[in-house]
């Protein structure tokens, strides 16, 4: 039986439970986990913003959770870029993808390649956007990465 590689990525900025879940589920389903963090030119493209914690940290933070094995920084919109780096059978990805635009270029991409894509419970409860938009608030208004380089 093959090696299942599994590959998983985000921007995990503002680490919470919503990303260690992802972890945690997606190590449960392969021999070997890769966690590709976003560069911060990645998460600008991505979602528009930039994150609150460095880069150097984010990947710091994400090599330190037992359920990863290694860790990369993530410069490809096109995960087969990725793919063609780092070399992974199986993609995870929160269920808020799936059935988006997005999610179905990722599923094509992927499929062309012979990459299985796996979709997990995405955590409502927690996400970055909702404790960055918290951390502004705190802060009245100002935006969090100016916040947090005093």
């Amino acid at each position: 039986m093959a090696v299942r590689i599994g590959y998983a990525s985000g921007a995990y900025d503002l680490f919470h439970i919503g990303h260690l879940n992802l972890l945690k589920h997606a190590r449960s389903q392969c021999d070997y986990l890769i966690a590709g963090v976003a560069s911060p030119e990645m998460t600008m493209r991505l979602k528009g913003t930039t994150p609150v914690i460095p880069l150097a940290e984010r990947l710091e933070i994400v090599r330190s959770v037992r359920f990863v094995d290694a860790v990369v920084v993530d410069t490809h919109l096109n995960k087969a870029d990725t793919w063609r780096e780092v070399g992974f059978n199986v993609f995870f990805k929160g269920d808020d993808w799936k059935g988006t635009e997005k999610g179905e270029r990722l599923e094509r991409d992927m499929a062309r390649i012979g990459v299985e894509v796996v979709y997990f419970p995405y955590t409502v409860s927690t996400s970055s956007t909702v404790l960055r938009r918290a951390l502004t608030l705190l802060d009245g208004g100002r935006a969090p990465d100016t916040a947090l380089e005093a």
